[in-house]
């Protein structure tokens, strides 16, 4: 190859050359396969002026009579860290070592490929590549307590549609009561579902009709798609929409995955000053809009909020950008009251005597507790709005509600929020930082779920593909 001045040398790694948080476990294999890596980089620099190009793959772990497959230590500490996140086989490997040994890799050498999905995604030909090779890891639930991570395949847009490379995700308490009942009310998991409904990311593809110059836009996604057409969606209230189609609803599938589409009209842009989590937070921010509108909440109103989980905390934040000149909020957890305090909102513990009457109140708790004890503090003709779901009934002071004209509704997600949202984020209305306490990779997505569980001061987890 020297004296024809020509040629490639390809060196076969480890994916175990490249993770260096697993130090204990094979150190002396680690160290042989980034001796390798380290033997690639000195050979390409020798015989680069020979034009020799010399460069090393790194794949995962590869199915074959010798991998500890039945091993779950193994998997937990190998092959949740490996860029594909589960076993390769020997046939993904050739298009990559084709690619590497081939005229159209003359423009790197030395480097050391790992063989993930970016790797078969952005160099393999579309037409030499399998479709196993491109995984869209995704956190499935297929019943209590019972989430996985798995591949699934990356689904390509259809008309109308943005294919979307997601890049954060929130945990909601349905995704907590999916995970944990595996049912809400009458929507029961019974097929294998991906969890996850509060995301932001950045549009990779877009379908037929859509503009081609989306493709790369940062967006937070509305997760709840209606049919358009029926006599809610007609009425300008398609949250109402019986046909809604609304991620990590069975049986649609959710948003914690690499890669899922959308509809492109619920893909919203999103306002450079907002990174990628607060982008996420545009979907519990428009919970609390929406509560804040059929409230009614205006300017000089008092509005009281029980609850200070991150629902009431955003709702709370909203009423006063909505310009309530005093916001409350209550709750058990003197955390939790320290962050509405942080917030600059009137904290006060649960059961603690008030003496002022408000014009709003708005309940984020889903306790029937909360509620009776808060509803003698509005005044009259105020507005009650329920937005946490707890109890199926309640007991009301009938009398109270009617010598006062008590105005009581729900509310059942949200219409036309996500631009009010971004909006109020992007000026620093609403703050997400002391409210986001926890993130966590893709496949660490049950701790995620459970981190409520572990942790006192947990409030919202946010979890990263």
């Amino acid at each position: 190859m020297v004296d024809r001045k020509r040629g490639s040398i390809v060196n076969i790694g480890s994916i175990s050359g490249q993770i260096v948080n697993r130090p204990q476990w094979q150190p002396a294999y680690n160290a042989s396969k980034a001796a390798v890596h380290q033997l690639t980089r000195s050979l390409a620099a020798e015989w680069a002026p020979y034009g020799v190009r010399v460069n090393a793959l790194a794949p995962g772990y590869i199915k074959t009579a010798m991998a500890p497959v039945d091993d779950p230590q193994f998997r937990r500490h190998w092959i949740e860290d490996a860029p594909m996140q589960r076993y390769g086989t020997p046939e993904e490997l050739g298009p990559a070592i084709v690619f590497l040994a081939s005229d159209a890799s003359s423009f790197v050498t030395g480097s050391v490929l790992v063989a993930g999905w970016w790797l078969h995604r952005f160099l393999v030909p579309n037409h030499e590549r399998p479709e196993v090779i491109v995984p869209n890891p995704s956190a499935v639930l297929y019943g209590p307590g019972d989430v996985r991570i798995e591949d699934r395949p990356v689904p390509e847009p259809g008309p109308g549609e943005v294919q979307v490379e997601v890049t954060a995700i929130g945990v909601c308490g349905s995704d907590v009561h999916y995970y944990d009942h595996g049912r809400i009310g009458t929507r029961v998991v019974e097929d294998p579902m991906v969890l996850g409904h509060e995301s932001a990311g950045r549009i990779s593809a877009v379908g037929a009709g859509v503009d081609p110059g989306r493709v790369g836009q940062r967006v937070a996604m509305e997760p709840g798609v209606p049919c358009g057409h029926c006599r809610q969606c007609r009425a300008g209230r398609y949250n109402l929409c019986e046909g809604m189609a609304f991620f990590a609803t069975p049986p649609i599938n959710g948003s914690i995955a690499r890669f899922v589409t959308i509809a492109a009209d619920f893909a919203h842009p999103v306002p450079d000053e907002l990174d990628d989590v607060q982008a996420a937070m545009a979907e519990p921010v428009s919970v609390g809009i929406w509560a804040c509108r059929r409230a009614g909440v205006t300017a000089g109103e008092r509005v009281l909020v029980t609850g200070a989980g991150p629902i009431g905390l955003f709702t709370a934040q909203v009423a006063r950008a909505f310009g309530a000149t005093s916001v409350t909020v209550t709750d058990l957890s003197d955390h939790r009251l320290a962050v509405a305090a942080q917030l600059g909102l009137i904290a006060v513990r649960a059961g603690a005597p008030l003496d002022e009457r408000f014009d709003v109140l708005i309940e984020c708790s889903g306790s029937s507790r909360a509620l009776q004890s808060a509803l003698p503090l509005v005044d009259r003709a105020g507005r009650v709005v329920l937005v946490g779901m707890g109890e199926d009934s309640v007991a009301f002071d009938v009398p109270l509600i009617q010598t006062r004209e008590l105005w009581i509704t729900g509310t059942f997600r949200y219409a036309n929020t996500y631009p009010t949202a971004l909006a109020l984020l992007a000026s620093g209305s609403v703050q997400v930082a002391p409210v986001v306490t926890h993130e966590f990779p893709l496949h660490r997505t049950e701790e995620a779920l459970l981190v409520g569980r572990t942790d006192p001061t947990a409030l919202k987890a946010i979890v990263r593909p």
